[in-house]
């Protein structure tokens, strides 16, 4: 059985990128939600293997209120349920420092930035932390 990927992200190019190289060069299964209710109960119930995660996400909310991914990253985190699933933070913030502060501040596993050119070293990361997960 493959292993799952949940991408979590709101551009649709973004998505598309990520989803044909995770399933074609990495042999993944891909889900995609921006509904944090439903990413909350994927990473509890469904066996995910990670989870990538933009930053600045422009449809999520949580009790009515706009919410980012490092704020979803947080709340998977605080879970026991959910807090070994390893969770990549993707994001065009990519200034120096940003990879510090975004992982402190969200107890993230990994960094992506973006956008990603490189789809083997895409892959490499992502396996990576799903491997150091294990």
């Amino acid at each position: 059985m493959a292993q799952r990927i949940l991408i979590v992200e709101d551009d649709p190019i973004n998505i598309r990128y990520m989803q044909v190289v995770l399933t074609r060069k990495g042999g993944y299964e891909v889900s995609v939600s921006e509904d944090v209710q439903e990413i909350l109960r994927m990473a509890k119930d469904d066996g995910l293997s990670a989870i990538i995660m933009d930053v600045s996400l422009t449809n999520s909310q949580w009790n009515g209120e706009k919410v980012d991914g490092v704020f979803i990253t947080r709340m998977l985190k605080a879970d026991a349920a959910s807090a070994s699933v390893p969770v990549m933070l993707a994001t065009a913030h990519a200034m120096s420092g940003d990879r510090e502060k975004f992982l402190r501040d969200s107890g993230a596993d990994g960094y992506l930035s973006k956008p990603i050119h490189d789809p083997d070293a895409f892959i490499k990361a992502v396996r990576e932390v799903v491997d150091k997960a294990k």
